[in-house]
């Protein structure tokens, strides 16, 4: 998501759980190609497995930022095709490339040819009066017979014209029913499922229908969700009992960060939803937003801020209501 899953929204997540697949932020092929590399995609290797997301709609130039992004290590490389912001439209890629099936299927096969890794395509059940069912059968036949890997399905529709791209997470209405369809003519294509997931258990009861499912807003909300994800989809413990031992395994992170000039608050930003539910929760929240902005704020203030949550949470009572 942009401007949230930067490298220590990652590195934070990949602490909650370690079987998850974790994306970037959407990177356009401008930004990758003439940008500065280190900043833009540089990542801890702590955050395997992770997928580069691009944005784009040329065909040479996605393989050469597919290529760029296999070099560096990443794992799968993500194409865009359900933004639906004006900045995103201007640019002739994200949710406008519903409408051209065969250039997202050129595209595809462009970056396919380029890198071994998986090339995976997000997008949306259909655009504007697109009729979904008709829509989405072709885009998705179109990338499948592309070599796609992953066929990612935000379950609404996007509304180009007429709503903000924060209604169009909320406003267009949920259809998984139309992407369990999309699973059904398609079988041997992976479709994960993403839009409106609240919580692990939900996930856990999509995957009877699906190859996977994305989370994202209830992830980054509520972070303290993924400690369930590797107990209950993967059957594997949890790497930390409670959120107050994952933010003790941040605080080595943090100091790293700081003394490479990093802002404390660019970090903890990540981080305020953590103990949600929890008693002295908005105490931490308070401390954080507060304190962490301050010029020279250093390890110290998550400590305090870590203070202020009462009890322990271990049990993670919290995670099954």
């Amino acid at each position: 998501m942009m401007d949230w899953t930067d490298r220590h929204c990652r590195f934070f997540h990949r602490l909650l759980t370690r079987r998850a697949l974790i994306y970037t932020e959407m990177m356009t092929t401008g930004a990758v190609i003439h940008g500065d590399r280190a900043r833009l995609l540089g990542y801890d290797p702590a955050e395997h497995p992770v997928a580069l997301q691009l944005g784009g709609c040329d065909p040479r130039m996605l393989a050469d930022c597919a290529r760029i992004g296999a070099d560096l290590g990443y794992d799968e490389i993500n194409l865009n095709v359900g933004c639906p912001s004006d900045r995103v439209q201007e640019g002739r890629f994200g949710a406008c490339l519903m409408a051209e099936p065969t250039l997202v299927a050129d595209c595809i096969a462009a970056m396919k040819a380029a890198v071994a890794v998986p090339v995976t395509v997000k997008c949306r059940i259909g655009i504007d009066e697109q009729d979904p069912e008709q829509s989405l059968d072709a885009f998705a036949s179109a990338v499948e017979a592309a070599g796609v890997d992953t066929l990612i399905v935000h379950a609404r529709k996007a509304w180009l014209k007429g709503l903000s791209p924060r209604e169009n997470r909320d406003v267009p209405p949920l259809d998984y029913d139309r992407v369990f369809r999309l699973k059904a003519a398609h079988p041997t294509l992976p479709v994960v499922v993403n839009g409106g997931v609240t919580g692990v258990e939900q996930a856990g009861s999509l995957l009877d229908r699906v190859d996977g499912v994305m989370m994202g807003r209830a992830a980054y909300q509520e972070p303290w969700r993924l400690l369930a994800v590797d107990p209950l989809i993967f059957g594997k413990a949890a790497t930390f009992a409670s959120g107050k031992a994952v933010v003790q395994a941040m605080m080595p992170y943090v100091e790293q960060e700081l003394a490479r000039g990093t802002r404390l608050s660019i970090i903890t930003r990540h981080m305020l939803g953590l103990f949600r539910g929890v008693p002295g929760a908005r105490a931490f929240r308070r401390v954080l937003a507060t304190e962490a902005v301050k010029p020279g704020a250093g390890v110290a203030v998550l400590t305090e801020a870590l203070a202020q949550v009462m009890g322990s949470d271990a049990d993670l009572a919290h995670i099954a209501a």
